[in-house]
């Protein structure tokens, strides 16, 4: 797998992941708390992404801030794991 490929894949993966955590805290009735586990790996995961410079610290920001734009309920995503 080349370089760009590589790039793309995290991309779409993270993309994905956060959506789907997204959408299940909407519907659990303690949301994030049961979550929680799930969220830290997210976050864990788009620092490693970031550290093995497979996204950019902007590309993964910008996927994080995407996901709370559309999910405003998802509290876990306003704030950029990256920030810390």
């Amino acid at each position: 797998m080349d370089e760009r490929s590589r790039h793309d894949r995290t991309v779409r993966l993270l993309e994905a992941r956060l959506e789907a955590l997204a959408v299940a805290s909407a519907r659990v009735p303690r949301g994030e708390r049961d979550l929680d586990r799930e969220i830290v790996a997210a976050v864990a995961a788009t620092r490693h992404a970031v550290a093995l410079e497979l996204l950019s610290f902007d590309e993964a920001a910008a996927i994080w801030s995407e996901v709370a734009r559309r999910h405003p309920g998802a509290g876990w995503c306003r704030t950029s794991p990256l920030a810390a």
